[in-house]
């Protein structure tokens, strides 16, 4: 089972995650801190496999925390459980490298359907790490079957997550597409630039002599938002059949926020949500760009 360390200055709230964590079967609670200072020393001496973080805490927050982990060297997952609403917030927190963000006050049932995902994700990570660890003991002594192998190149690895989004027909995905090879060529790190020098840069790659790059993207702004609707829809199709769908559970949580998600299948299933889902196009792009990199990386 994964281990869990728990940063949180709300001792009640310390407690009860550490009580479904560990009476629920989830895993084990290595440790526990009320600030990010004490907390990143902890994790640090602990490494546990996931890390569930408060955003505010009165020495360090929980995004500097993140960061000052990561800087050191610690590799874990993070699951961030805050009161906080301010989207602008929330995103930062995505793009700090958390996976999954909860708002307070605790839901028992959410908290363990979101960790029971991170627990199967973090098996499934170590399942496909001990898979590449034989390969690579078979390569050795083998070189040159290895060296045979063949590995899937950028639009094999983009096409087959889009298929498995279910937008492998929509016209944005193609916009999509474009755009990660874009960055793949030239992003060298940091976070994305604005969506619409993103589209304008593709435009101009695709037809440097005859577009004209700001009206196109627009249109282009317009198909990406209709595919990113595309797959929010088809996903939150699979969870209303099956939960515990592989795809269900690795993309929704990855590519929208898990409020969205929730709000999109009471639409589907006609249960009049009080308001409508929203997609972050440049999250969406993000994650693809990054877990297209990841896959190619892995690959090599």
């Amino acid at each position: 089972m994964p281990t869990f360390c728990i940063i949180d200055d709300d001792a009640v709230s310390r407690r009860m995650l550490q009580t479904i964590i560990e009476k629920g079967g989830v895993g084990e609670v290595v440790g526990t801190a009320a600030g990010g200072t004490e907390g990143a020393q902890l994790i640090l001496d602990e490494r546990p496999d996931v890390v569930l973080i408060d955003l505010l805490m009165p020495d360090q927050d929980g995004l500097e925390t993140i960061a000052g982990l990561k800087k050191a060297g610690y590799e874990g997952r993070y699951v961030m459980i805050s009161q906080i609403e301010n989207k602008d917030m929330i995103s930062k927190a995505y793009q700090a490298g958390i996976e999954f963000y909860i708002q307070k006050p605790i839901n028992r049932v959410e908290i363990e359907a979101v960790l029971g995902k991170v627990s199967e994700q973090w098996r499934m990570a170590r399942y496909l790490n001990e898979i590449k660890q034989s390969i690579a003991k078979l390569d050795r002594l083998d070189p040159e079957a290895a060296g045979e192998r063949k590995k899937p190149g950028a639009r094999e690895v983009m096409r087959t997550i889009l298929m498995d989004l279910g937008i492998v027909g929509e016209s944005g995905s193609g916009d999509i597409a474009a755009m990660t090879e874009y960055l793949l060529r030239h992003h060298r790190g940091g976070g994305l630039p604005p969506l619409k020098s993103l589209y304008e840069a593709c435009i101009r790659a695709g037809n440097p002599n005859g577009a004209d790059a700001e009206k196109e993207g627009r249109a282009v702004e317009q198909r990406v938002r209709r595919a990113v609707l595309a797959a929010l829809t088809n996903l939150a199709s699979i969870g209303l059949t099956d939960y515990g769908h592989p795809k269900f559970e690795h993309y929704a949580p990855l590519y929208f926020d898990f409020r969205d998600v929730r709000l999109k299948m009471k639409e589907i299933d006609e249960q009049a949500p009080q308001e409508k889902p929203k997609v972050n196009i440049k999250k969406f792009v993000q994650v693809f760009y990054l877990e297209t990199l990841d896959k190619l990386n892995g690959a090599q």
